[in-house]
Order: C-alpha cells, then structure tokens, then sequence
C-alpha cells in the first residue's frame, strides 16, 4: 500500500515554461483551489491512517442523507468528489478538519513524484491503436487484411484460444499511473502545481499526485 504524501486535484491541461538556458519544459497544470480536508481515518477507529481530500463544492441536495450527515457532522461544505489518500500518522497530523492544503508543505520544485488518472475513453479499437500491432504487409495481394490481428489459436493442441490474448477491444477509460516525474513549479498563492510531462485524463479530470515511491535517493558523501 503506497502511503506517500500527496494531493488530489483537477488537471487543466498542458503549457510550457522556459528555463534561464532557454530550454523548453512541458508541463500539466494542476488546481487543487478548492480541495479541502473532509476527514479524517485513524487506526484507533478505523484500523488505518489517511487523510479525507474533497474537491468542488456540491449542492446538498446533489448528495446522498448519509453524505450530507457526513459532511454536518465534519462541519465542512459538501464536496462533489471525496477521495482517501492512505498516510502515515504523522503526515496525518499536519491538517486539520477543513483547512485547505498548503502546496509549499507538500511538494518542492524539483521534487520526483507520481501521478495518476483515469485515461481518456476511446471506445472500441482496433489491434493496431489498441496494442501497437505492426498490421499485415502491404504488398503480394494482400486483400483486406491489412490492420488485421493474425491467428489468435492453435489447430490441434491445445485447439483453442488461450486466455490473455491481445484483440480488439474497449481501449482507454481506465486507471493508469505515470512514476517519476519532476515538479517544475508550484504556485502556493494559486494552489497550482506545474509537474513536468503528462499526466492521463482529459481536462478537468481529478488525478492524484504522490512523493514518488520508486524515487532514488541521493546518498551522502562518504556513506
């Protein structure tokens, strides 16, 4: 179970920033404005520690009785989305119960981190778009098979087709993480965070950006 320190929030899409030497940095802008702290989860109570984030404020009457009682007895606005981030006790211990995050705390330029979201859905596809398949050749007559998959069986044995084979199929809509990217900027009086390279989903989508777990750490000299 990762339980790195990190933020939910909404992605707005992809820009540049130049460094002194002029080189070119691709970036994905993220907001975490209107993320708030919800909750909390403790092991005394619930058997593990995380911190409750909710993002977007939601009209009651857009939540569930139980949602709504939730939110009362935490004293906090409704939200639209709520996510857990699992943590450890003392990364726990730095919010409060609707105070908003504070990126400065969070993160640091140049900090590796890792991101993930829900891709965008591309409906039904092809072996080509979906797994990279070279396609068939082009030329000696070949006749409507072009983007086509191959033989996907055996004839004899074990004369079926055998599970995990790569066909066409639902591609995108689905969970996928991105590990070791660098914090370009992060903006404290906006609350944006700037992380170098892409991050999946569309515009407006919620992603979720930890410490990275597979970051190496610099050792000291003479150790």
């Amino acid at each position: 179970m990762n339980t790195k320190p990190g933020i939910i929030g909404k992605k707005l899409g992809m820009t540049q920033l130049y460094t002194e030497d002029g080189t070119v940095q691709r970036v994905t802008v993220i907001d975490t404005s209107s993320v708030q702290v919800v909750g909390k989860r403790t092991k005394e109570k619930d058997g593990y520690t995380a911190v409750v984030f909710g993002i977007k404020d939601a009209k009651e009457k857009h939540t569930t009785k139980p949602q709504a009682g939730a939110f009362k007895k935490a004293g906090v606005a409704a939200k639209r989305t709520v996510r857990e981030i699992r943590c450890e006790e003392d990364f726990a211990a730095k919010f409060e119960v609707g105070a908003t995050p504070n990126l400065a705390e969070l993160f640091e330029v140049g900090q590796i981190v890792d991101a993930q979201g829900k891709s965008r859905g591309r409906g039904f596809t092809g072996v080509v778009r979906r797994w990279a398949f070279a396609g068939f050749v082009t030329t000696h007559g070949t006749h409507e098979y072009r983007r086509h998959g191959g033989s996907i069986g055996t004839n004899m044995t074990p004369g079926r087709t055998l599970p995990n084979v790569k066909m066409p199929g639902h591609y995108g809509d689905e969970v996928v993480s991105v590990l070791n990217l660098r914090v370009a900027r992060v903006d404290a009086e906006k609350q944006l965070l700037l992380v170098e390279g892409g991050i999946p989903g569309s515009k407006n989508s919620l992603v979720v950006v930890r410490h990275g777990v597979k970051a190496r750490v610099k050792k000291k000299q003479g150790k």
